[in-house]
């Protein structure tokens, strides 16, 4: 398991516990965070689960695959830090992991 917190875009913070080898969206919607839409469920086909990933945490994530750049296109606030969090695989790695949610997922 790794802890995720994730900060609503009013400051609110869920820390929970992540399945290694479980998708950030994932942990997402097994605890209730709001913020997260994912109407696609997890297919990087539909932009609704975009995070702002914490830029202290940015580089161990890592950067978008070009299939999820060109969801990113179709996002409300991307910035230079944000991901799916569908595209976000849970590893041990990314205990501690930051994302922030922002305050309108649509399409």
């Amino acid at each position: 398991m790794a802890k995720i917190t994730f900060v609503e875009h009013d400051g609110t913070k869920h820390t929970v516990e992540g399945e290694i080898g479980s998708t950030v969206m994932e942990t997402a919607l097994r605890n209730q965070i709001g913020g997260i839409v994912a109407e696609c469920g997890g297919a990087c086909t539909c932009a609704t689960c975009l995070v702002h990933v914490d830029d202290a945490w940015s580089e161990k994530v890592g950067k978008p695959s070009p299939e999820e750049e060109d969801m990113l296109d179709f996002a409300f606030e991307v910035k230079p830090t944000s991901r799916l969090s569908c595209q976000i695989k849970v590893t041990e790695a990314l205990d501690g992991l930051i994302v922030h949610t922002p305050a309108y997922q649509g399409r």
